[in-house]
């Protein structure tokens, strides 16, 4: 089967850009580690705290490995530039590009794990019935997230996964991954597996993830 050259070229610009990212996290130097500490210390510690650890509603961890696997540098840059809109997370674009490259290369650098983010994000779009994921939704997701997904401003002491702000950031393979394997040191468990919460099946957990997706809809 021969693609067209247009599809050819796209491709491999994507796989450059993925890579270039790559490259930039694994390769900080000891200068833009420090520069990334010192950012970090001034602007996100506070909510973070200064180990990233974070704190159950009021900011979500930002050293722990799986999140780290599964997040692009481009998605954690953009996070930190736009922030979260209806949520406490404040935009800061006025950083600069410099020194919100050099605050993700110092997160990356507190977890030695791969980063596996273009492998996710090449997951394919959930495909399900949202009215069985609104049903799994409030059974086992809204008592941390929220009724409609808005975490820590409705009481949650999970994260506001069902807003606009955050649903524009991330793929049907992030959501899908972090559902399945949880978060490990924060109250993210996992449900998918015989040790996990629920045993959630594939197409349950797919369910879930069009019924987020439509709460930006509604």
């Amino acid at each position: 089967m021969k693609f067209p050259k247009a599809t050819i070229l796209a491709s491999a610009l994507v796989v450059g850009v993925v890579s270039a990212f790559a490259t930039l996290a694994q390769a900080a130097s000891p200068q833009t580690l420090k520069l990334g500490k010192k950012m970090f210390d001034a602007n996100c510690s506070a909510c973070h705290q200064p180990d990233a650890i974070g704190k159950p509603g009021l900011a979500p961890s930002l050293s722990n490995p799986e999140l780290l696997a599964m997040s692009s540098d481009r998605f954690l840059m953009a996070t930190i530039r736009d922030g979260r809109e209806d949520t406490g997370m404040a935009p800061f674009s006025h950083l600069g590009r410099k020194n919100v490259r050099a605050i993700v290369a110092y997160l990356r650098s507190t977890a030695n794990v791969e980063n596996r983010s273009a492998e996710i994000d090449a997951q394919p779009d959930a495909r399900g019935d949202p009215r069985l994921g609104k049903q799994w939704y409030n059974y086992i997701c809204s008592t941390c997230h929220g009724v409609r997904g808005n975490g820590y401003e409705a009481g949650g002491t999970g994260t506001a996964i069902g807003l606009p702000s955050t649903l524009s950031k991330v793929s049907d393979g992030f959501l899908r991954e972090t559902i399945k394997k949880g978060r490990s040191n924060t109250r993210m468990l996992a449900f998918q597996g015989p040790a996990a919460l629920a045993n959630l099946s594939d197409q349950e957990i797919d369910d879930i993830i069009v019924y987020l997706r439509g709460l930006r809809k509604n």
